[in-house]
């Protein structure tokens, strides 16, 4: 028995452990429950009793050897992993780190209010749930226009004898709310989200952003709305900006124009954006209609207004050269991130 102790000893002294494999051979050979000391304290009941408290206590020596080679083992182990820490490739490319900037629509908006504010117009804003009543009675459209049309509309609740409940087709019932609530002459512009049901394309998207402006004073004329239009293109688009206006026809305002830029892609030579003709639409605009002033209270014979709209996002795609509005709305991280802080 003690030659086996002897012996069992040595094996023990001379197990290298320098791996976590190797420590765990170690562990299964020497102190687990079928281990060899295990098998050798099995084998205690066989020697003479005489001798048994001092073989036992020769057993208990050698469990406790084991017992702390496997602990010194771990130690040394676990102080070389902390010492060689994790490998470094010093090939690999840095990480860039990106931080967040304002949407190019938001952008383009705080442009626009910034150049409109310089000329001395406020900011008015309104709910986007409204009444048929502000977005379509109070403007003058027919109870037979095509706008009304669920085509066009969408709408939240649309009964017969009842007012409607819609999501705004255009910011222009915050300037019928204004005109309510203020008396001229009145100066402001009306930004925000609108919703058309739209099919989705390159060009349109079933919400956008829209900012109105109003104007109502005395003796204001179709020659001081013209002016208001060129002194923002220029500020916006640059002092060489061409515009066009177009003869047009809308519920609220009498007479009515299109305004049209040069196509920022083709130069005004024709492609798919601007639809072969070189220029692209940027708003709508008009002398305010005297059957909406006087639906606001507001006397025509002495008051005259102009008033216009236009899309925030089309200005993006015209300033920053996109050819899809759909990638405004998409949130696609690459197309973010040209547009830093």
């Amino acid at each position: 028995m003690e030659n086996s102790i002897r012996s069992l000893r040595e094996e023990i002294a001379a197990f290298r452990i320098g791996t976590a494999d190797e420590l765990e051979a170690f562990r299964l050979r020497f102190t687990v429950r079928k281990g060899l000391i295990a098998g050798l304290f099995a084998q205690l009941k066989s020697v003479d009793p005489a001798r048994r408290p001092e073989i036992g206590g020769q057993l208990n020596q050698l469990k406790a050897e084991a017992e702390s080679k496997i602990e010194e083992a771990s130690q040394a182990l676990v102080s070389e992993t902390k010492t060689a820490g994790p490998a470094i490739d010093l090939s690999l490319p840095g990480r860039r780190h990106f931080t967040g900037s304002e949407h190019p629509v938001q952008k383009v908006l705080g442009e626009m209010k910034q150049i409109f504010s310089d000329m001395g117009f406020t900011i008015a804003t309104g709910p986007e749930l409204e009444l048929g009543s502000y977005n379509f009675d109070m403007l003058n459209f027919p109870p037979d226009h095509p706008a009304r049309d669920m085509q066009d509309t969408f709408f939240v609740r649309h009964e017969e004898g009842e007012d409607d409940v819609l999501l705004r087709t255009h910011t222009s019932p915050v300037q019928v709310r204004v005109m309510l609530d203020r008396k001229p002459p009145i100066r402001v512009i009306c930004p925000g989200k609108v919703y058309r049901n739209e099919a989705i394309s390159a060009r349109s998207y079933c919400v956008f952003h829209q900012l109105e402006g109003l104007y109502i004073d005395k003796g204001v004329t179709f020659a001081d709305l013209k002016a208001t239009i060129y002194s923002f293109a220029r500020q916006m688009f640059g002092q060489d900006v061409k515009l066009r206006f177009r003869p047009s026809f809308f519920p609220f305002t009498e007479p009515s124009a299109e305004v049209d830029v040069t196509c920022y892609l083709c130069g005004g030579k024709g492609c798919r954006v601007c639809k072969k003709s070189g220029w692209l639409e940027i708003m709508g605009c008009g002398m305010v209609h005297p059957n909406v002033m006087r639906s606001a209270g507001i006397d025509p014979e002495e008051w005259s207004g102009y008033a216009f709209g236009m899309g925030v996002d089309r200005t993006v795609l015209l300033k920053y050269k996109i050819d899809d509005i759909r990638l405004l709305f998409e949130n696609d991280v690459r197309m973010l991130r040209q547009f830093p802080a």
